[in-house]
């Protein structure tokens, strides 16, 4: 949430802030690339607050976010988007597709120097199918029909048929299994203490305030160069950008105002680089498809026609975005660009509506058996983006005769009492699309429909379930290019969701920090490489959080 995915005292404020005014720094002090140097503090900012820093029990982007600094899985992404290994140097795959031998690294330690083994492997796939641990990941480890410790660092699995993402699926962050096994993992100290494998080392975590990170001296592909991450919490992005030009914040994702209007002149430009690139993200208006309106087809399209999405993209996202149809992106090779679309129109929405049996009344509102049509959009608190996104679907819908009301919601209990619980009646969230392999069993598949899965709508539809199902069985890409195709034309016809844009991710970052490369992958998939030089480093090696 995007489903993804993501904290300082006041004294700390007001030390950086002396600083950043005490020192005038000129055009080309941050322009030097320096050399690789060990120190400094990076300080983020999430609008969330991680719910849990156990990955497989989390479904929210700050949540795994953190957790991806902490943790490593046996295979990963590199820039390009191929898979490479992690914990695993190599690996085996049979001619038939259906066993994978893979090849652990030697020497690799937890967190609490305990050594890491094919035992945790074994450890993380028991526990993602016990039907007793809340995941919303299981559904590629139940295609498992044996796995198995070889040897120490040797582990093999051997599946009931073929997978096509078998192997990038072992990117699950793997867990320690001598701090976990034979007990229960939904209460386990680790929600909230995790202990890894990965670049970073968890130090604290103040509720509603940070997360802080230290560097992993004895990480087993090379020490990160900063020190230190923290990961504070800022509800709200305007409050954030304050933080950011106060150089209290490192880096944010801006808003669309903020990346055109807000950061085009020259103070801002010799302290931050900004990155711009399609992201890996949709925005959605869902459906909970239980409720009495939302289980006809014919409303949920009525409300697409009446959505008029490319003024969203114009005039909340400011032309940094692009129309979605879909859940994938327009330059993906599983992308289907022929669906059926829904332009803005009134008319063709209350047509729809009047199929449905609604009448507008004398008074201008739709009704049905006599009552009215209107409903709740629930959104999370401090984006910004979905609440102006939200008000315009307000008004627009306000004109065919629906009354919308919007609620706001603190992340966590937005996520733990009313998406996990089904509780609400539409809602506007975003999830992540998929860089590696385009398979969506976990959110469309009517199986996934359980406590803490990822099809909390509750679509149902026996051709989309089916084409799923052999796509993600089959390794002929054409083959597989068919089904998702259909599925897109299942979901454009269904609409369980209003698609409603692919933003751009906008960032900016404190430029003293170097080795940020942009890549297919976006920009953090090296962040363990990123330094700060010497001479320009920010904060004092051995102080939390002192200049």
């Amino acid at each position: 949430m995007t489903v993804n995915r993501n904290k300082i005292f006041v004294c700390f404020f007001c030390i950086v802030v002396f600083f950043a005014c005490g020192k005038k720094k000129n055009t080309t002090f941050y322009d030097d690339p320096g050399k690789p140097a060990y120190g400094d503090t990076m300080v983020t900012a999430n609008i969330g607050e991680a719910s849990c820093l156990i990955p497989i029990l989390a479904s929210d982007s700050p949540s795994h976010e953190i957790a991806g600094y902490i943790y490593n899985g046996l295979v990963k992404l590199d820039k390009d988007l191929n898979i490479v290994g992690d914990l695993a140097e190599s690996w085996d795959i049979s001619k038939d597709n259906l066993t994978i031998i893979f090849h652990l690294r030697k020497g690799v330690k937890w967190h609490d120097g305990t050594p890491f083994t094919a035992h945790d492997v074994l450890y993380t796939y028991k526990v993602i199918v016990d039907p007793k641990t809340p995941t919303p990941y299981s559904g590629d480890f139940k295609e498992v029909k044996e796995a198995a410790v070889i040897d120490e660092y040797t582990f093999k699995v051997i599946y009931k048929r073929p997978l096509a993402p078998a192997l990038i699926s072992w990117g699950t962050s793997v867990l320690p299994r001598h701090l976990l096994e034979g007990k229960e993992i939904t209460k386990s100290p680790l929600i909230r203490k995790p202990v890894g494998t990965g670049p970073y080392v968890f130090k604290e975590w103040i509720a509603g305030d940070r997360v802080v990170l230290v560097a992993n001296e004895n990480y087993f592909d090379g020490r990160p160069y900063i020190s230190r991450k923290v990961i504070r919490v800022i509800q709200d992005s305007a409050t954030m950008f304050l933080e950011l030009k106060r150089n209290t914040v490192d880096s944010m994702n801006l808003t669309p105002l903020q990346f055109t209007k807000q950061t085009n002149y020259p103070a801002f430009k010799r302290e931050f680089n900004q990155f711009r690139y399609l992201s890996f993200t949709y925005v959605y208006l869902g459906y909970n498809l239980k409720h009495q309106y939302f289980k006809d087809k014919r409303v949920r399209q009525a409300i697409s026609h009446a959505i008029n999405k490319q003024e969203i993209v114009d005039g909340i996202l400011l032309g940094q975005g692009v129309e979605a149809t879909g859940p994938y992106k327009p330059d993906m090779w599983v992308y289907n660009g022929n669906v059926k679309k829904y332009e803005y129109s009134k008319e063709k929405a209350l047509s729809l509506l009047a199929e449905a049996g609604f009448q507008k009344g004398p008074d201008g509102i739709l009704k049905k058996d006599g009552k009215p049509f209107e409903f709740n959009i629930l959104l999370s608190q401090g984006n910004s983006v979905r609440i102006q996104s939200a008000e315009i679907i307000q008004k627009r819908l306000s004109e065919i005769g629906i009354t919308v009301k919007i609620r706001v919601i603190e992340w966590a209990s937005f996520i733990n009492e009313f998406i996990d619980k089904k509780n609400f009646e539409a809602v506007i969230l975003g999830w992540t699309i998929p860089q590696s392999d385009p398979d969506l069993f976990d959110i469309w598949h009517s199986s996934k429909q359980g406590p803490k899965e990822l099809n909390f709508i509750s679509f149902e539809n026996k051709e989309a379930d089916e084409l799923l199902v052999k796509a993600r069985h089959t390794f002929d890409k054409e083959e597989r290019k068919k089904c998702y195709f259909r599925l897109q034309e299942i979901l454009a016809e269904e609409q369980p969701y209003t698609f409603l844009f692919i933003p751009y991710a906008t960032l900016a970052i404190q430029k003293r920090i170097k080795g940020i490369e942009p890549a297919p992958a976006g920009i953090g998939y090296n962040v363990e490489k990123w330094y700060v030089p010497e001479e320009q480093r920010r904060y004092k090696a051995n102080a939390a959080l002192s200049p």
